[in-house]
């Protein structure tokens, strides 16, 4: 199992007791003093990672914004830490800029994206001073326009683009390709450009695309650069249009499983930069702000799940099941797009593999299950499985599915762990009733 180490947030090891540690902190005993399931960030990935971005694309193209995807997770631990290293944020919900606002995060360096916002979420938005509102469709940005008048502001926009380019990932989570309800079309893009254009309450900025998640390949991206360049050069010499600002989103892929190797990031920024460039140079234009957006590739690998196991039912012949006392309602991906995990017995690290098994949640769903025919020592009732690759996505998807209550958060760092979010209690599942 020490081999999955990898796969654990930086610094990870085993104490000499087996346990699994993570941020100087002991899992085990975690465990028990938060209960589980039980949630963990390690501090220090996290603001490692904030660093390595910053390098990796700041070096090779100095004009660089670094946003953090608040969808992945956000709360006003994690927004403080990532104002305090200079980073921005990507919205898209006026839920999620409130837990920003309400951490002291600089409404500036907020960018606003999401295909249906409501007129509420805008005038929201131009109330709050958020940095740059990503225009997605034509309905959205002549409803800005008249919010914006009414306002007396001029915000600063962006339009997002729709490239239809395939980035080669699950269905679920393409967002780029021409059969999508993100972004306008490039066959209209020019009609939402001259309609942002002629729009004085409005500063269009600049263009945004996204393509996906989870991309594990440069070539998408390169394609999509391309053809947003080559818009952007179109629109300037019809209509004069510079863009200043080129958004081209996020989705870079993170390791999760050990037969699953994930692209450095040098190699995405190398890919990104240089076609940004190249493509300039060709085209005559100048070389505009780059901004990108992180959220799996930010979050995802310092973040880990811990569950205890229960019954243990062994079917001859067909598969072993471990349940845990988790699951489908704190980590849906496995059972919304057949996401792959891999685990641990936190308690038995040093413990020989007996056999393959199958890790079930305890929800009244059959697909619940968090992992199928893993190699593990064999399970016993009381056993803390640790699950790696849990940061992005599994905490802000989690809902209270058989009344569940949601986990618990905890920060680790240099041998301490802080609670940054308590575990729900019975009374929060009523605490909204009406009778």
């Amino acid at each position: 199992m020490e081999s999955r180490l990898k796969l654990f947030p930086s610094a990870s090891a085993v104490n000499d007791s087996g346990h699994l540690v993570i941020g100087g902190c002991d899992t085990v005993e975690l465990a028990a003093e938060f209960g589980t399931p039980l949630y963990l960030f390690d501090e220090l990935s996290l603001r490692s990672k904030c660093a390595e971005f910053k390098r990796e694309f700041g070096q090779r193209y100095a004009d660089t914004a670094v946003l953090y995807s608040a969808k992945a997770f956000i709360n006003k631990s994690l927004a403080r830490l990532f104002n305090e290293e200079g980073l921005g944020l990507d919205v898209v919900s006026a839920g999620e800029m409130s837990i920003v606002r309400s951490a002291g995060f600089p409404m500036d360096r907020i960018y606003f994206p999401g295909n249906n916002k409501s007129a509420e979420e805008l005038r929201i938005a131009l109330e709050w001073g958020v940095g740059r509102i990503v225009v997605d469709n034509l309905y959205e940005l002549n409803l800005l326009g008249e919010l914006a008048r009414e306002w007396g502001d001029k915000p600063d926009i962006l339009l997002r683009l729709s490239p239809g380019v395939d980035p080669h990932t699950h269905r679920y989570i393409i967002t780029g390709n021409l059969d999508s309800k993100f972004g306008v079309p490039m066959v209209h893009a020019e009609k939402a450009l001259t309609t942002a254009l002629a729009m004085p309450q409005l500063n269009l900025r600049g263009l945004h695309f996204h393509i996906g998640s989870q991309i594990s390949e440069f070539e998408p991206y390169q394609q999509a650069i391309d053809i947003i360049l080559g818009f952007a050069a179109e629109m300037k010499q019809k209509h004069g249009f510079e863009c200043s600002e080129l958004d081209i989103g996020g989705g870079f892929a993170i390791q999760y499983t050990l037969d699953s190797p994930a692209p450095p990031i040098a190699d995405y920024a190398e890919a990104i930069t240089s076609s940004i460039i190249n493509g300039c140079q060709k085209l005559g234009l100048a070389p505009p702000r780059l901004t990108i957006e992180l959220g799996r590739s930010m979050v995802g690998q310092a973040g880990v799940a811990l569950y205890t196991v229960g019954v243990i039912k062994d079917i001859p012949g067909v598969r072993c099941y471990v349940s845990v006392d988790g699951g489908m309602a704190d980590n849906i991906r496995p059972a919304l797009y057949g996401a792959r995990l891999e685990a641990v017995i936190a308690n038995r690290m040093k413990d020989k593999l007996a056999g393959k098994f199958t890790i079930a949640g305890k929800f009244c769903e059959s697909g619940d299950i968090l992992i199928k025919d893993i190699e593990l020592p064999e399970p016993v009732a009381g056993d803390i499985i640790a699950v790696p690759g849990c940061g992005a996505y599994s905490l802000p998807e989690a809902s209270n599915y058989n009344a569940s209550l949601k986990s618990a958060v905890v920060m680790v760092k240099e041998g301490k762990a802080r609670l940054i979010r308590r575990r729900e209690t019975f009374d929060d599942l009523t605490r909204h009733d009406l009778v």
